[in-house]
């Protein structure tokens, strides 16, 4: 496949769940269109995660319009099983997917965006930003503050426990990834967990009760806690204003006591090079790990669209201040299940629906238009 070198109709940026489900959508639908990925494979992005990470949600909820997830239903698919679920889905689908593109620039053109990218530009009408919330890691001003000897790491380039050096570890924020990085550590290193306890879902990932309750917590969170109801708006506000952690889904602060990890306060600064706790301690570590989550970076998108916490204003995806601008993937876009592999197909068949809607208005404006010509 040759990259568009003229206008296309619609480029959707982002090749990970979010952009592959607008891609099948507008496939459906007949709108020519391009998906572009900075990714050297479909599902990159899932491969480059920690070696044991898990989905918190069993297969049978974690499938893509149009293709069930292989296997058991009922098991928690590894992160080398999404990614090629989405590969095969990708390629199942014949989707338009270009690799190695990063974009790093979008801005308005005349009818429409301009962008640019390295293998040069793309002009569009419609452009859909399926790169999700999840962007530039946050990690505090702190980490500058430690001793040069001290070794750093934020959960993002978290792979295994051989990366770490021999001595104790201090894990700056206690939500998911930072309870199942505390685990795993604690196997070969002396552990402290620190942060706000962000609290635990009513059952564990992949135990009996979670399996049998599933479907009620699918229903509730895709169907209940929605933009469409006061209590999930309620909801919304509570996990993105400001932005903060979901409860414990896997580990257990059960787990956390039985592996001898030790919970403190919040990692408040640095005092002779070392972390500095909320309560006063000093900790002598070896290792830390910044489990302190990201920062929405849409600062190569050039239109002024972005509200509080740099996240795009927007009604379920659609921008009504830059028409043709679109999102996808983001937390609470529609649902708790938005950011979920198995919740952005609606969305992005109602964005697909808007996408539709304008093109066939820009089409019969053009017909009035030449009619009048002749």
């Amino acid at each position: 496949m040759q990259l568009y070198t003229d206008r296309i109709e619609t480029v959707v940026i982002g090749g990970a769940q979010a952009g592959l489900a607008t891609s099948y959508h507008l496939k459906a639908r007949g709108l020519p269109h391009i998906v572009v990925d900075a990714g050297d494979r479909v599902g990159d992005v899932w491969r480059q995660r920690w070696d044991s990470l898990r989905l918190f949600t069993q297969g049978r909820i974690s499938s893509l319009p149009g293709m069930a997830f292989p296997g058991s239903g009922a098991s928690y698919p590894t992160k080398e099983e999404v990614a090629d679920y989405l590969e095969t889905y990708a390629a199942r689908f014949d989707l338009p997917v270009m690799n190695g593109v990063n974009v790093n620039r979008v801005s308005v053109a005349d009818d429409g965006f301009m962008v640019e990218h390295n293998e040069g530009r793309l002009q569009a009408a419609n452009v859909v930003v399926a790169t999700g919330s999840f962007h530039h890691p946050r990690i505090p001003d702190t980490a500058d503050d430690l001793d040069d000897g001290i070794f750093q790491i934020h959960s993002s380039s978290y792979l295994r426990p051989s990366q770490f050096h021999a001595g104790d570890v201090l894990v700056v924020g206690a939500g998911n990834s930072g309870a199942e990085i505390a685990l795993e550590l604690s196997d070969g290193h002396r552990v402290w967990l620190s942060g706000r306890d962000p609290g635990q879902e009513p059952t564990r990932a992949g135990s009996v009760p979670d399996r049998l309750l599933t479907p009620v917590y699918w229903f509730f969170g895709h169907h209940v806690i929605t933009m469409s109801t006061p209590m999930g708006r309620k909801v919304r506000d509570h996990f993105l204003n400001p932005p903060r952690g979901i409860p414990l889904g896997r580990a257990r602060r059960k787990d956390v006591v039985a592996a001898g990890i030790e919970r403190v306060p919040r990692t408040i600064g640095a005092r002779d090079g070392r972390p500095l706790l909320e309560d006063g301690r000093v900790l002598d570590v070896a290792n830390v790990v910044w489990c302190t989550g990201y920062a929405a970076d849409y600062s190569w998108i050039e239109i002024p669209v972005f509200g509080e916490y740099g996240y795009p204003t927007h009604e379920r995806g659609v921008v009504e201040s830059a028409p043709g601008l679109y999102f996808m993937g983001l937390m609470f876009q529609y649902s708790m299940t938005s950011p979920l592999i198995a919740g952005v197909g609606r969305d992005a068949d109602h964005i697909v629906q808007h996408i539709a809607s304008r093109t066939t208005r820009s089409m019969e404006g053009s017909g009035r238009t030449r009619e009048a010509r002749r």
